[in-house]
């Protein structure tokens, strides 16, 4: 069993944590996951892991290690400004290409579309799909769009050393065929290494982002509209692709992830269901941030394991370098925490106790424990964020709704613990200035 396992990220876009079988969700959303259900019989099902309110923050989160407020990424730059990471960051692609690992993104990228700052000058030697997000999709059938004002977005593909190349419009068409191609990019890149050398395989699909279309060969084959059928055909892309790892023999030496980069889709007709949790992404409620995790490893992580314990994105870079044999940067503040004997049963913590939720530049919360601290008030995303004079504080296993406030007589303690972890979060940045959004490259702190 080799000791650099190779990695395959497969990372939904507005996945709700009630649309799996295993959570809940599978036939009751008229979508049964056989396939996911059974990846999470085989490995450890996690039930409070968290990401960002929304995608851009999230994926920064991932690829960095770090709260996305540090790295200037959690709130749209200004116009004429670019967008993303700056080159100084380091991304989970770059530290473990540095450690032998071919690296692949297929999917969308959405942390930067200048030259310079696209995936194969981030870390990966080869890509393809969207820069932007998939709301462009929708341009060309929309009254009044004129292509001659607003180009339509394109997709692009490229190599490490080399510009991207635009190899198409993106509309809805594309965006039916758009995870097909992700996986088929990834089933080639997975037979080019297998056996040869370890790979990072980051799968950043487009299910369930609106529009939630299915290819044509799954239009139609549950009767319950296309949000159902792109489940299916999601659930069946997830299950060729462990099917691929068994017939090359590598399953045992590869690490599958399954995750969302934030709460379900709230844009109607493809809403989708955020289990027990309240409210909609873009907020600091629990259904905007906890999100399906299901990890499988065979023989390492063990089967049938499920924890509450509370785990956050930023995790995510630390624990993959961990498993790459990868340094971590200790030039700057790192949030993550290594998950790795989490996973892997030989500890039953995961290490955090509380956590940080910021919307755009703002605290909205602090969750510590089972405890929730709202210090702003926003339930859904359209809804206007209140600054509350009081917090409103939630035990989560009692109210997962977040419906009644118990701050309270009873429960002022808790500005304790929650303050604590924010006086540390900004005692780091005294001594490690944010990185302002928009800021040009090169940057040096």
């Amino acid at each position: 069993m080799t000791t650099q396992p190779n990695i395959v990220l497969v990372f939904l876009d507005n996945l709700g944590y009630g649309e799996l079988g295993v959570y809940g969700g599978g036939l009751v959303r008229g979508a049964p996951t056989p396939r996911i259900d059974a990846l999470a019989a085989e490995g450890v099902r996690l039930t409070n892991m968290n990401m960002e309110a929304q995608c851009t923050p999230s994926r920064s989160a991932v690829m960095t290690g770090r709260i996305p407020l540090r790295s200037g990424t959690m709130t749209i730059p200004r116009p004429g400004h670019p967008s993303g990471l700056v080159r100084w960051e380091r991304t989970i692609a770059e530290l473990l290409g540095e450690q032998g690992y071919a690296t692949a993104h297929f999917g969308k990228w959405h942390l930067g579309s200048e030259a310079g700052r696209q995936p194969q000058d981030r870390g990966f030697d080869e890509w393809w799909g969207l820069l932007e997000t998939h709301d462009s999709s929708l341009w060309s059938d929309a009254p009044g769009y004129d292509p001659t004002v607003v180009p339509p977005e394109r997709l692009f593909e490229g190599r490490a050393g080399s510009p991207s190349e635009p190899v198409g419009d993106y509309d809805v068409d594309r965006r039916r065929t758009f995870d097909a191609e992700v996986f088929d990019r990834a089933h080639r890149f997975i037979d080019e290494h297998a056996g040869r050398r370890p790979f990072f395989a980051y799968l950043p699909l487009a299910f369930p982002h609106f529009p939630a279309v299915p290819h044509p060969d799954f239009a139609g084959t549950t009767g319950n509209g296309d949000f159902a059928d792109a489940f299916v055909e999601t659930d069946h892309r997830v299950g060729a692709l462990l099917d691929l790892l068994d017939d090359r023999g590598i399953a045992d030496d590869t690490v599958v992830i399954l995750t969302s980069d934030n709460g379900a889709e709230d844009v109607l007709p493809w809403r989708g269901w955020t289990g027990p949790w309240g409210g909609s992404y873009f907020t600091a409620m629990e259904g905007s941030l906890r999100v399906p995790f299901l990890a499988r490893w065979p023989g390492r992580i063990p089967a049938g394991r499920v924890s509450n314990e509370i785990c956050h994105a930023t995790d995510l870079f630390t624990t993959l370098a961990a498993l790459g044999g990868a340094p971590i940067p200790d030039d700057r503040p790192i949030d993550g925490i290594d998950l790795t004997g989490f996973l892997t049963g030989t500890r039953d913590d995961s290490g955090r106790e509380a956590l940080l939720c910021f919307v755009a530049d703002r605290l909205h919360a602090v969750k510590w424990r089972n405890w929730k601290l709202h210090l702003v008030w926003q339930e859904y995303m359209l809804d206007p964020p209140i600054t509350l004079g009081v917090p409103r504080a939630f035990d989560l296993h009692e109210d997962p709704r977040e419906r009644h406030d118990v701050f309270l007589p009873s429960n002022s303690w808790l500005t304790r613990p929650t303050m604590a972890a924010v006086a540390e979060f900004w005692a780091s940045v005294d001594e490690h200035p944010l990185i302002a959004p928009g800021t040009p490259d090169p940057y040096e702190p």
